[in-house]
C-alpha cells in the first residue's frame, strides 16, 4: 500500500521556481583533507576535469593530484569521445554540468531510493540508475528530463569500470573511518553516455532527512521543470527544517 503524505518531500514543491535560483551545494567534503564545506565562510572548488571531486583550497587540490589523476583523466576523456551524428557533441559536458548542478537532489534521491535510513546495508548491494532524455535548449536548466528510475545491482556500475570501482572504494574507506556507512552510487545515464555520482553517506542516526517513498515524483518535478532550488524536509529535535 502506497504511503500518502500530507505534503511533498520538498518544502517548496508547489512554489514557482525563482528565475535566478542559486545552484545547489549539497554536502561537500574536501577530497584531500576531509574538511566539511561551510558555504557561508568559503565555497569549495570542483575539479574542472571530472566535475565530481571537490577541494577546500588550491593547495589540497595540488596535493591530491597524484592520486586523483588517473580517475580524473579517465572521466575527462569521455568528453572527447566521438558521438553519434544525431547527438549533440556537447552532450557529455551538459550531463556533467547537470550532475554538478543537481548534486543535492540526486544525492537525496539515491538515499531515499536505496532506503538507507531503514536498511543501511543496501548501500553495499544496490545503486540508483536515473535515465534521462535530452532536449537541445539554450536554457541550460532545461536540457534534460527524467525518462525513468531503476534500482540496479551495484555491480552494474563497478564491474564495468575498474577505475570508477577503485574510486568508489577509496571514498567508502574514508567515509567509514569517519563513522559513515559508505558510498551510495547514483548512475545518471542519457542514451549511451553516463556519469557516476558517488555519495558518501553519514551514519543514519545523524541524518535528519525524512524517509520518503515519493522521491521519484519529486526528482522528476524538479528536473523536468528546470528548477535547482530543491529543499528537502528534515525532522530534528528542534522541529521541522527545510533545506
Amino acid at each position: 500500500m502506497a504511503t500518502v503524505y500530507a505534503q511533498p518531500a520538498a518544502a517548496n514543491y508547489y512554489s514557482p521556481g525563482p528565475h535566478n535560483a542559486p545552484k545547489q551545494r549539497g554536502y561537500r567534503l574536501c577530497d584531500q583533507c576531509g574538511a566539511v564545506e561551510n558555504p557561508s565562510i568559503s565555497r569549495f572548488r570542483l575539479c574542472g576535469g571530472c566535475m565530481i571531486t571537490q577541494y577546500c583550497s588550491q593547495e589540497c587540490q595540488k596535493s591530491h593530484w597524484a592520486s586523483h589523476k588517473a580517475i580524473c583523466q579517465h572521466t575527462s576523456s569521455q568528453v572527447k569521445q566521438p558521438v553519434a551524428p544525431s547527438q549533440d557533441e556537447n552532450l557529455f559536458k551538459h550531463l556533467r554540468k547537470f550532475t554538478s548542478t543537481h548534486s543535492e537532489l540526486l544525492g537525496w534521491a539515491g538515499f531515499q531510493a536505496l532506503q538507507l535510513k531503514r536498511m543501511p546495508s543496501n548501500i553495499r548491494h544496490n545503486a540508483l540508475l536515473i535515465e534521462l532524455n535530452y532536449r537541445p535548449s539554450s536554457d541550460a536548466s532545461r536540457r534534460f528530463t527524467v525518462k525513468g528510475t531503476h534500482i540496479v545491482p551495484r555491480t552494474y556500475v563497478t564491474d564495468n569500470d575498474q577505475l570508477v570501482a577503485a574510486d568508489i572504494h577509496r571514498r567508502e574507506e574514508r567515509c567509514r573511518q569517519r563513522g559513515g556507512i559508505g558510498t551510495a552510487v547514483v548512475l545518471i545515464q542519457c542514451g549511451d553516455i553516463s556519469q557516476v555520482m558517488p555519495v558518501e553517506v553519514d551514519s543514519p542516526s545523524r541524518i535528519t532527512w525524512d524517509s520518503r517513498d515519493d522521491w521519484a515524483e519529486v526528482l522528476q518535478h524538479f528536473v523536468d521543470s528546470g528548477r535547482t532550488d530543491f529543499k528537502p524536509i528534515s525532522s530534528t529535535r528542534g522541529g521541522i527544517v527545510y533545506g
